[in-house]
């Protein structure tokens, strides 16, 4: 029951973690609790998988130390992770924002990950509690195993219907290692019952603009009865904090669409003017919303220009979100502080990584967070059997 390393997690960056080091000639194991490896992976992207995504760069993620995915992120690429698809012969798409889905299903990422395992002599139990973790004379044991290197690759609290937790922070405590709070991060956001003029409108989108502070996102947004989601509204949460204000700006609303619809139809209503670029249940809610009860050819221009500059700042307070059973990755995690960027092993134990969405580095939404998952596993298997040498 000897390896060189014990990783604990099959998940993706546990997966191509064990396959990296097993192919160099590592001895690895792979412990989980799940009765099935990389069962996110199988729901992602609609089933589908969006396995990474082609605009990939340090700025599209989140840390308390912005700099620290640059080194991971540079040394395995998105077309490092795209051409060990196409060697397993998997056919793909991009969609939108250059997010990159399987043609056919999840589970071809998840059979390729499990294939290079065991193409490197991988062992994966399955349906194993992780249990205590002890640490003596410079070995981990874990569920009758034992070996100097032990990787924490169990991800974060989200999605706890999929058997998600927090293990990896209790694991990173154990050894003295920091954390930063973990945040629900890619999550529906709920509004208060002063809102609940868009909650009549539930399962309303359109393309929108999402801010806070400097930081924004065009992509749809949607109205749900609990408060807002949509892409733009998921990529605005991970950088939202409670108190703060969320500005969503209707892409389709504008003075000169406002004015252009005042001389085509000058008997027309607000409504019918909104309705012509939005949806109709949301046109009539924003017509309610600015309260202007005039035909259109009765409404200054300058009226017409406040009214349009209310419909490109809509602003909100959000409650809250919707908490972890919703989110689709967790903020925060293991302090970046406590870890090599170039190894990702902890700096006071040695033997001791951490990667994947267990580390405080989180990714935009479209295929990020994989490929962080990626990247940080392979830098961690690369050191693994590194350190054989």
């Amino acid at each position: 029951m000897d390896y060189d390393a014990i990783i604990l997690g099959a998940g993706g960056a546990g997966l191509l973690a064990a396959a990296t080091a097993g192919k160099a000639g590592a001895r690895i194991c792979v412990i989980d609790h799940a009765d099935k490896p990389g069962k996110k992976i199988l729901i992602s992207g609609g089933g589908r998988c969006n396995f990474t995504n082609r605009e990939t760069e340090p700025a599209c993620f989140l840390s308390e130390n912005p700099h620290f995915a640059k080194s991971a992120l540079s040394r395995y690429t998105q077309w490092d992770f795209l051409a060990l698809v196409e060697q397993h012969g998997i056919a793909w798409h991009e969609k939108t924002l250059g997010q990159l889905f399987c043609d056919g299903s999840a589970r071809q990422i998840v059979e390729m990950l499990v294939g290079e395992c065991q193409r490197g002599g991988v062992e994966i139990r399955l349906s194993t509690d992780i249990g205590e973790i002890s640490h003596a004379d410079g070995r981990f044991r874990v569920a009758n195993a034992t070996a100097p290197q032990l990787v924490i690759a169990t991800g974060g609290p989200s999605i706890p219907k999929m058997g998600a937790t927090g293990k990896a922070y209790e694991i990173a405590r154990r050894f003295g290692l920091n954390v930063v709070t973990p945040r629900p991060a890619l999550v529906p956001l709920t509004l208060g019952p002063d809102e609940r003029l868009f909650r009549e409108i539930s399962g309303v989108s359109c393309p929108a603009v999402a801010r806070v502070g400097d930081t924004a996102f065009e992509e749809a947004a949607l109205f749900t009865h609990k408060g807002l989601s949509g892409p733009a509204i998921l990529q605005i949460s991970s950088y939202w904090k409670p108190g703060e204000t969320i500005a969503l700006t209707l892409v389709a609303a504008s003075a000169e669409m406002l004015r252009g619809a005042k001389r085509r139809m000058p008997r027309a209503h607000m409504k019918a003017a909104l309705a012509e670029r939005l949806p109709n249940r949301l046109a009539e809610a924003l017509a309610a919303r600015i309260d202007i009860a005039r035909e259109l050819g009765n409404i200054a221009d300058a009226e017409l220009d406040h009214a349009a500059e209310t419909l490109t700042r809509l602003t909100f307070r959000p409650t809250g979100t919707e908490g972890f059973a919703k989110a689709e990755v967790t903020a925060g995690g293991i302090d970046t502080a406590e870890l090599s960027s170039k190894t990702m092993e902890a700096r006071r134990v040695p033997g001791l990584y951490a990667i994947g969405e267990a580390v405080d580095v989180t990714g935009w939404l479209g295929g990020y967070n994989f490929q962080w998952a990626w990247s940080s596993g392979v830098a961690a298997g690369r050191a693994i059997a590194a350190r054989m040498g």
